[in-house]
């Protein structure tokens, strides 16, 4: 039994208005799934780490300079000021503490800073450090 096919194009103009939803509606979900970390504008050059860690945030931070100036939450504060502001801020219930210190800032400040942590009762100190750049790129052999 044979059937008889009629198939022909469609004549007439394309609607995009249906394509460009589409898009629109790609481009708003990938924006509300990504996150997103802002950066303070006091700027830092972190030593650089090969290992790589994701997680999320929940805490505060401490900023050191290179010309060893303190931020904490980006407010400019001395190193007196710091234990006071660790109290103020919760103490204990500080879930976490992030210490972004200038890869020329002394080894003794950094450690100073962790001790005032945990003397004030916080439980997780971490270092920031920016992911380390491969130096050159393989090249791409066929």
């Amino acid at each position: 039994m044979r059937f008889a096919v009629r198939v022909e194009p469609a004549r007439g103009r394309i609607d995009p208005a249906p394509m460009v939803d589409v898009v629109f509606l790609l481009l708003i979900f990938f924006v509300l799934s990504s996150s997103f970390v802002l950066q303070p504008a006091i700027k830092v050059n972190l030593p650089a780490s090969p290992v790589k860690t994701t997680g999320t945030f929940r805490g505060h931070v401490v900023t050191v300079t290179r010309e060893n100036l303190l931020f904490f939450n980006d407010q400019r504060i001395t190193m007196e000021g710091l234990q006071k502001a660790f109290q103020a801020a919760g103490g204990p219930r500080i879930a976490e503490l992030i210490i972004k210190a200038d890869k020329q800032v002394p080894h003794g400040t950094v450690v100073q800073i962790m001790s005032l942590a945990v003397e004030a009762g916080i439980p997780v100190v971490n270092i920031a450090t920016r992911p380390e750049m491969p130096l050159e790129t393989p090249p791409i052999t066929p």
